[in-house]
């Protein structure tokens, strides 16, 4: 019995191998990272890095003493760093398709920080420009939350990224051991 068994077991094992083998090669293939989304996803760690250092500098002017003129300068330096990570984002999106299942991701998750910090910093520019609807005090609570939101995207941008960076190495590693770790 043990014969019979050793022997079908020895005939569907390398036929299973090879369908296994044949099923993570497809998918490896169809789920290459793209480099194009590579680049941006970079792109954007630098900007969102940028608009961090900007938005929890100036979250810190309402502890100091600090001219509506450094505000409004500040809020547009935010503005700006918004808007180029909307422009990022157009071509994120743009490139969706051409990427891998973890830059989808990062794709899909970069949107709703952006739709917040848009808000925030409108409420931001209309405070400074003298809308009455706005208290100090929730002036203050829109640049803690600009400078939250700010933080939280530079932060999951880069690992993100890092995470590319990893994962190209192991599959760098992988091909000088002729071993494939994602796939």
């Amino acid at each position: 019995m043990n014969r019979i068994k050793n022997t079908v077991v020895g005939k569907v094992a390398p036929f299973l191998a090879g369908c296994v083998l044949a099923s993570s090669t497809a998918e490896a293939t169809e789920f290459r990272d793209s480099e194009a989304v590579t680049k941006l996803l970079a792109e954007a760690k630098s900007v969102a890095s940028q608009l961090k250092a900007d938005a929890v500098a100036m979250e810190g002017f309402t502890r100091a003493n600090v001219s509506v003129e450094s505000h409004a300068a500040a809020i547009n330096e935010i503005r700006e760093h918004v808007n180029a990570l909307g422009r990022i984002e157009t071509k994120l999106k743009d490139a969706r398709e051409t990427a891998a299942p973890w830059q989808k991701a990062a794709v899909d998750r970069i949107e709703p920080y952006l739709d917040e910090l848009d808000g925030y910093t409108l409420a931001v520019i209309e405070h400074i420009n003298g809308a009455p609807k706005h208290t100090f005090a929730e002036y203050k609570d829109f640049l803690e939350a600009n400078a939250d939101y700010a933080t939280d995207l530079a932060a999951m941008i880069a690992v993100f990224v890092d995470y590319g960076k990893a994962k190209e190495r192991m599959e760098g590693l992988g091909a000088k051991l002729e071993v494939h770790p994602f796939k």
